[in-house]
């Protein structure tokens, strides 16, 4: 007799991602669905995995990465933020961002902890703060200008309130928190002694001049604040899944407690790549978030012209449209039937909320995404804008 799974992924199932890349595929839809894209990073980004490949960096790499990338992630984030760590103490690297919200949350969630986190979230926070044993709190950013509410952030802590988890550029609404935003969570994590971990994968990737500012930065925060990031984003190499996490010794301790029984460590020929890219300066990200600008305009003009309402995001790769005025009960409804009516994919986001029925929630969104090339983009917008999409 078969076994049942363990509570913990009983009901799971496989990711929406995956099953809308499935469902692509078995389509021949333009997939504007997962978050990947179309072509590759800098040619100095390869031509380092390649000599890494060839000169015998192919065996384990230490757990909390290999010096040369904790070096130079600590100099990035020193250029950039003038944020001062020590690569031995303060640093470790991951299997992708992922990896580094899994070895967070397991490292720093006990059974019955509180997580107060961003809604709509990336899948697999609530994933790993379930694994964790730990309870959601949501605060929900409401289109159309997603804003966080400080006084529902207030609400949301309470007595067993163990961390605030942001997204910052926030996957999937697109939207870049601005300072007033980012001095509540500081004022409330500081009044409750909280921590702070903030996943910044698309920090380079903003646009109209919204810049990053890391929470971190502001005054109180460093010595409360664990910081994530990857190079599969900005450097367009999302496959490596090459992350880390840096912010004081005892937090980034945790991390690496729990990731040592996940993966102990990962690409060791990638790692070095990935320091002479963080090393070769700004160029590469610079220019790609310019791309993604003119990618993002052309695929929100193109899903306004199929008669979408489309809320324009700040930064990321993702813009997202509300279909409710279509006819659709929900986002999910309509994803599943737009690849047999317009030969393209999208993501409903009603599986990024807890409750998108709850008011201001996402049961009508669907996230699109524009990292993909222009003649891409224009034929998926073709293809919308011949179709009925009304219900």
């Amino acid at each position: 007799m078969p076994h049942p799974a363990a509570r913990r992924v009983a009901g799971m199932g496989e990711t929406i991602f995956a099953e809308m890349s499935a469902l692509a595929a078995r389509t021949g839809a333009v997939n504007l669905g997962q978050g990947f894209p179309d072509t590759d990073g800098p040619p100095v980004i390869i031509e380092a995995a390649v000599a890494a490949l060839h000169t015998g960096a192919n065996q384990y790499a230490p757990g909390i990465g290999v010096p040369a990338l904790r070096q130079a992630i600590a100099r990035h984030q020193q250029r950039h933020y003038g944020i001062e760590l020590d690569p031995d103490r303060q640093v470790v690297v991951t299997t992708g961002c992922t990896e580094a919200i899994a070895g967070t949350l397991l490292g720093l969630v006990d059974p019955g902890d509180e997580v107060v986190v961003l809604e709509p979230f990336y899948d697999s926070y609530p994933a790993m703060i379930d694994f964790a044993g730990g309870v959601r709190r949501p605060v929900t950013l409401r289109a159309p200008d997603f804003r966080l509410d400080p006084a529902e952030l207030e609400a949301a802590v309470s007595a067993r309130t163990r961390l605030i988890l942001l997204n910052t550029p926030h996957n999937p609404t697109g939207r870049v928190l601005d300072a007033t935003e980012l001095a509540a969570v500081a004022r409330v994590a500081i009044e409750h002694d909280l921590i702070v971990v903030t996943d910044e994968v698309y920090e380079h990737l903003t646009f109209d001049g919204h810049g990053h500012v890391p929470i971190a930065t502001l005054p109180g925060m460093a010595e409360r604040t664990l910081t994530l990031s990857s190079a599969g984003k900005s450097w367009s190499v999302t496959g490596w899944k090459v992350g880390w996490a840096t912010g004081p010794a005892e937090l980034v301790a945790a991390v690496t407690a729990a990731k040592q029984w996940l993966t102990f460590t990962s690409g060791a020929p990638l790692q070095p790549a990935v320091a002479a890219a963080l090393d070769a300066g700004d160029a590469f990200p610079t220019a790609l978030a310019r791309d993604l600008q003119e990618q993002r305009d052309q695929l929100v003009a193109g899903l306004r012209a199929a008669g979408l309402t489309t809320y324009l995001p700040q930064g990321t790769y993702f813009a997202t449209t509300d279909v409710g005025d279509l006819g659709w009960a929900s986002g999910g409804d309509f994803c599943r039937a737009l690849p047999e009516r317009a030969g393209v994919v999208a993501i409903p986001s009603e599986v990024f909320y807890d409750d998108p029925d709850a008011p201001g929630s996402g049961r009508h969104l669907v996230r699109w995404a524009f990292c993909k090339r222009p003649e891409v983009i224009a034929e998926a917008v073709r293809r919308l804008v011949a179709s009925d999409l009304r219900r």
